[in-house]
């Protein structure tokens, strides 16, 4: 399939088979889903129904059917390719044959040898094409060289989220010796072994061992989760520094990770293409003009006198010419073309021309937290001190024992104190899972971690720092506690800073009526405070991959153009989703394919900037489409003879040509002003 109205063209056709009860076309993916009754129709009889229009299909789901899926692919593109390399070559010497030297010997004979093959092989199949479609009632327009290499790249997405899995894991047999095998032999009981780096192969929960798991490509969260006996995990997810074992609880086509990836195939699928105003257009107007050119060439055949027939076949010749729908063919794509470079300039990329056209329409912008407003990186915003305690080598230490910290918080409070302080000897070092690390300096005991870890000590807590404490937890940052053997020397403050432009973004959506919601899988107190921050009233915690891809469908069915911008793999299926889909520049790479733009510098104020781009580029086109209307609105009649009986005007078929480019220059010209608006 080329372009989407070919997905419409095969669903069609498959729908008028006797014996199949439903079929929708997954043009993203380039599968068809068909609900048939096997005892009236066979699946060899819908291949037949396809081939005769010009597709073909593939039955099997094996692994060696998708890959002649994609040698089709490749080779339907090499051969467009080389088509029209060919093309090219024989038609410029034959327009310039045509234009300036029509006076040379034998130039009939040499446009002849030049056009037939040019026509009847290079362009044999618009003749092909056309017969199968109009043998089944259908009006398409053809896919371009371009289009159909952009389609065949499309569930690049898809291709990634299934290489988060790895291909082989470590089994754990009775008696505990291990052995290596492919992960499609997993079966549910099965004890794995996840060693350091390696991902999580499937969902289970943890036997024995303890670690941290980043869980960012499924929470979108940037602190890694920390895993013991009793925790779950997912297919996907990475381990950090430690090793467990867990037992296999959901593998294959049941784990979250395989969810996400079926859910943002359905629903790439589920878009019905959008089809465009010069598209319908498109379809009326060309019989029609073809039906006032045959009018206009019987009308002069038969009341024309003597010489009706020569001027019938001039006045049906000039219609065409006048009425050729240049103007009308590139009304859209001049603008989009313009658009698509000014927002280039800017940083946003657009991928394709659906979501430029669409973003004017936004209603409400759904803004994942971590990575989207927030920098999605934990920074130390504030280290205290108690009274009377001396920072400067206590510092030191503190440096020192974070160092040999596996917790990803203590990455930012190493980076904090970097520069200002340095290491010192420190001994008995001790990890303790869920609460923090504890070690000796200068026969002492010192300890850093959550305030579980300060009252399971019973150390004295000064009344400067409870206070300060207590106010930070309210507005939802992570405090670090410090303390030596006897009491609490300092607390630091974590948290995922706002960007700088976030506000102030959210405050321009709303400035122009558009609705702004806040998704986090963060608890309700974190995404409180940062909406609160940032203005945003409509939020939601707590959230997985398919909740947020639920809340897009519920604002959707309240009949709201919704855009989703995220960063991160957890948000892949709500971009998929979304009428407008919108990726960080610093992101994931699989959220910037799924979404069709992509903010480069994952600056939020590119947001509004972008819906006025939108808004200036379908202006654009409704400019052009307007005076190409209103061009042959006068022209077509004028060109067919409307005015010889009273003024004795018959327009000549060149200036009818010169008339039609000027159109389309007009149309150009038009465009082109997207480049000087701000």
């Amino acid at each position: 399939m080329t372009c989407a109205a070919c997905a419409v063209s095969v669903e069609s056709i498959l729908k008028g088979q006797t014996g199949v009860v439903s079929a929708a076309v997954n043009f993203a993916t380039q599968t068809v889903l068909v609900e048939y009754e096997p005892a009236v129709i066979e699946p060899a009889d819908m291949k037949q129904a396809l081939q005769s229009i010009g597709y073909g299909l593939i039955v099997e789901e094996s692994a060696e059917a998708k890959e002649e899926v994609e040698n089709i692919h490749r080779r339907r593109y090499e051969n467009l390719r080389r088509r029209t390399i060919w093309a090219v070559a024989l038609a410029i010497p034959l327009g310039i044959l045509g234009m300036f030297f029509m006076d040379i010997p034998y130039v009939e004979y040499i446009l002849w040898a030049l056009s037939t093959p040019l026509v009847l092989w290079f362009g044999r199949s618009f003749f092909v094409n056309a017969w199968k479609q109009a043998w089944h009632r259908s009006f398409i327009l053809l896919g371009k060289l371009l289009e159909e290499r952009a389609k065949s790249n499309t569930s690049s997405a898809i291709k990634k989220l299934m290489g988060l899995q790895p291909k082989t894991v470590t089994i754990v047999h009775e008696g505990g010796h291990t052995m290596e095998i492919p992960v499609a032999q997993v079966r549910i009981g099965n004890v794995l072994l996840v060693k350091p780096g390696e991902k999580v192969p499937v969902d289970g929960t943890v036997l024995s061992g303890s670690s941290y798991v980043d869980e960012s490509m499924l929470s979108g969260e940037p602190i890694a989760a920390p895993k013991g006996a009793g925790d779950k995990v997912l297919a996907g997810t990475i381990n950090q520094k430690g090793s467990f074992q867990f037992r296999a609880e959901k593998v294959g086509g049941d784990t979250l990770l395989a969810q996400i990836i079926r859910m943002v195939q359905e629903a790439q699928g589920s878009k019905a293409p959008v089809q465009k105003l010069v598209d319908r257009v498109a379809a009326v107007f060309v019989p029609v003009v073809m039906g006032i050119a045959l009018a206009a060439f019987a009308g002069w055949w038969m009341f024309g006198g003597e010489n009706g027939l020569t001027q019938g076949l001039l006045a049906m010749v000039t219609v065409l010419v006048i009425a050729c729908p240049c103007a009308l063919g590139l009304a859209t794509p001049t603008a989009i073309m313009v658009g698509v470079g000014k927002g280039a300039e800017q940083g946003i990329l657009i991928k394709d021309a659906e979501s430029l056209e669409l973003a004017h329409r936004i209603q409400a912008v759904v803004l994942d937290k971590t990575g989207t407003i927030t920098a999605g990186k934990p920074a130390v915003e504030a280290l205290l001190w108690a009274e009377g305690v001396e920072a400067a080598e206590w510092r030191n230490v503190l440096f020192s024992l974070e160092k040999n910290s596996e917790h990803p918080l203590a990455e930012a409070v190493v980076a904090y104190l970097d520069g200002q302080a340095k290491p010192v000897s420190i001994g008995k070092v001790e990890s303790l899972t869920g609460k923090g690390i504890e070690a000796e300096y200068d026969g002492q005991k010192i300890l850093a971690g959550n305030r579980a870890l300060i009252l399971e000590n019973r150390l004295a807590i000064p009344r400067a720092l409870q206070v300060q404490a207590d106010a930070w937890e309210k507005e939802a940052k992570t405090v670090i506690w410090f303390a030596n053997g006897r009491q609490v020397l300092a607390i630091a403050a974590i948290a995922d800073p706002l960007k700088p432009s976030s506000a102030q973004a959210v405050q321009e959506l709303q400035r122009i009526g558009i609705e702004v919601h806040l998704l986090t899988g963060d608890n309700r107190q974190t995404a409180a405070a940062v909406a609160a921050q940032v203005g945003i009233k409509n939020f939601r915690a707590e959230v997985l991959p398919a909740d947020k891809d639920a809340y897009v469908q519920e604002l959707q069915r309240a009949g709201k153009v919704v855009a989703m911008v995220g960063d991160g793999i957890n948000d892949s299926q709500a971009l998929a989703r979304s009428d407008v889909s919108i990726a960080m520049g610093k992101g994931s790479d699989i959220a910037m394919d799924v979404a069709k733009m992509t903010l480069m510098s994952s600056d939020l104020s590119k947001i509004p900037a972008a819906i006025r781009l939108s808004r200036h580029t379908v202006t654009a086109i409704r400019q052009n489409l307007f005076w190409a209307f209103i061009y042959n609105v006068i022209g077509i009649p004028i060109a067919a003879g409307v005015l010889y009986p009273s003024t004795g005007f018959l327009l000549d078929p060149m200036i009818a040509g010169a008339a039609m480019a000027m159109s389309s220059v007009s149309v150009v010209s038009n465009s082109l002003r997207l480049k000087w608006m701000k």
